[in-house]
Formats: structure tokens, C-alpha cells, sequence
């Protein structure tokens, strides 16, 4: 097998990439940021709205995975899409996955951001590829954010209390995609992926670390922060999902049977934070995203991945 990772230098290709060169495969990571691909992953530099180069990082590809850059104008997503889809046909690749970045709405929901994934989405699984579509929840690594950690003692996230998130650690996630890459029966499947515990904001706060509260940070202000190191256009376009969660209700439920039905165990969120040395305002390593719906550069800058 030979493996394409479109988004490798992201957070979230990036640990679909390396998960696949642990266990000594083929990696080609297609990337506009070659420099910053995981260990063993071969260099592809290329963008997504170039047809022709899409279609050579295709070459002999049996499998691919796809994560698209956070951009949410509908008609250049559809022409990234376009080119997959041509690019994967023409070479005659046996299996793609996509992570959609974010959970989706199970309804119209007018957010560019959910909108152009949904949309990506259905065309990729009516194309004649076969296709398995993921779709995550929030990932843990946003916990250690800069402006969700940036106070000792308080953890801030933009999203109300009361929500509860199924946060998942990017190591699960490079998992559940190779998983779904290799194992059989899963074509065209829809899998709402998340990790095995739901808390709230206090739940996660208690997680944390003693005497660690949780406070919900103003979306408007994560957008600011998000806009320093992703640009006003994708920040925007990230900021009205969490504007769209904040009012929405199991928004974030997880079917009980994903997990099993991939064959990959899931890291206990006390697990990763203890790992990880939390209380609000410590870790050992920086933010890597900040939610859903991205996969680029600003993941390792605090922003999403």
C-alpha cells in the first residue's frame, strides 16, 4: 500500500501521517509547508486549487487521507474537492478518508465552515471512491492553548459550561484513520468519532487540576486571538461554529459502538491530562488547535487543527 496525507503538515493529517510511518508504510504528505511534515513522511509540496499537481500526488496512491486547509468560501472548497475526487479516480485509489475537522449539524445550519464540509462530504462519498468520512469532536490539545491557558487556575474555552465534549487527543485520531484506511468494511461509511469521556466545563475543570475553575471565554474574543495567527477570514469562519455549538443541544453525542467498530482503544481524557502535567496555565507542550474545522499552520500556534 502507498499512502497520500493531504493536510500532513496540520495537526490532524499530521497525526494521521505519522501514525502511518510508525508502522513502517509509504507516507506522501501534501503540503504547502513540506518543512514541518512528521518524521518519515516524504515531502509533497503542493495546493489543493493546482488540479494538475493534485492529480501527481495521486500517483500510485492506494490510499489517502484528507484534511482541507480552513478555508470556508463554498466554491473554492467544491474545486479542492473537484481535484481530489478527479486525482483519486484517475489513479484508481482503493480507499479515502475524510476528516471533516468539526462534528456537523444534522441540519442546515448556515455556517460556512460546517456547510462546505457537509457539502465536501457528500460528493466525496457519491463520487465512485471508496470513501469513509470522520467526523470529530473537539481535540484535546486545544486545552493547552495559550488563551485557554493562559491564567493559573482558570481554564477558558468558547463554549458554555453546561456543553459537553467527548475531546479526543490527536494520537486517537492518527489511530481511528489509519484504522479507517485499513480496515475492511467501511466504505461509505458516516462515523462521528470522540473520545470516551463527555464532560462539561466544570467536569474538565476538575479534571484539571485542584481548584482549577472553568470560565467561558467570549467567542469574540478567541476569534481576535485565533485572527493573529490564521487571519480574519478563517478566525471568522471558525468563531461561527462555536457561536452555532454554544446554542445547540448533544451536539457532540457519540455513537457507543464507533470505537469498537474501528478496533482503536481511546485515551481517558485523565489520562492525557495528568500526562500532560495540567492545571490550567502548566503543560509540557504548547496549543496545537482550537477546534473544529481546520487543519494548517495556526494548529501549532494556538490556533485549530
Amino acid at each position: 500500500m502507498r499512502f497520500l496525507v493531504i493536510g500532513a503538515s496540520g495537526a490532524q493529517g499530521g497525526a494521521a501521517a505519522r501514525h502511518l510511518a510508525a508502522r513502517g508504510h509509504e507516507v506522501r504528505g501534501f503540503s504547502r509547508t513540506p518543512s514541518s511534515l512528521p518524521e518519515g513522511v516524504r515531502p509533497f509540496p503542493g495546493d489543493l486549487g493546482d488540479a494538475g499537481r493534485v492529480k501527481e500526488a495521486f500517483d500510485g496512491v492506494t490510499h489517502a487521507a484528507v484534511v482541507l486547509p480552513m478555508v470556508y468560501e463554498a466554491a473554492t472548497v467544491s474545486a479542492y474537492v473537484r481535484h481530489v475526487i478527479d486525482a483519486a479516480l484517475a489513479a484508481g485509489t482503493r480507499r479515502l478518508v475524510f476528516n471533516t475537522g468539526n462534528r456537523l449539524p444534522g441540519r442546515p445550519s448556515g455556517v460556512a465552515a460546517f456547510e462546505t464540509r457537509r457539502h465536501a462530504a457528500q460528493a466525496l462519498l457519491s463520487s465512485g471512491v471508496p470513501t469513509v468520512v470522520l467526523r470529530p469532536p473537539l481535540y484535546a490539545g486545544n486545552l493547552l492553548a495559550p488563551w485557554a491557558t493562559g491564567t493559573a487556575g482558570v481554564l477558558r474555552y468558547p463554549l458554555p459550561a453546561h456543553v459537553a465534549v467527548p475531546w479526543l487527543t490527536h494520537a486517537d485520531l492518527g489511530a481511528i484513520t489509519v484504522a479507517a484506511l485499513t480496515r475492511d468494511g467501511l466504505e461509505g461509511a458516516t462515523l462521528d468519532v470522540g473520545g470516551p469521556d463527555a464532560v462539561t466545563g466544570q467536569e474538565l475543570a476538575a479534571l484539571s487540576g485542584s481548584g482549577v475553575r472553568y470560565e467561558e471565554l467570549d467567542v469574540a474574543a478567541f476569534e481576535a486571538a485565533l485572527a493573529s495567527v490564521a487571519g480574519r477570514e478563517a478566525a471568522a469562519g471558525v468563531a461561527a461554529t462555536y457561536r452555532w455549538i454554544g446554542a445547540a443541544k448533544d451536539f457532540f453525542a457519540t455513537p457507543d459502538d464507533t470505537a469498537a467498530r474501528l478496533g482503536v482503544p481511546l485515551t481517558p481524557l485523565r489520562d492525557w491530562l495528568s500526562a500532560r502535567g495540567t492545571g490550567a496555565g502548566k503543560g509540557d507542550e504548547p496549543g496545537r488547535s482550537g477546534g473544529p474545522g481546520t487543519g494548517g499552520e495556526a494548529a501549532r500556534k494556538g490556533g485549530r487543527a
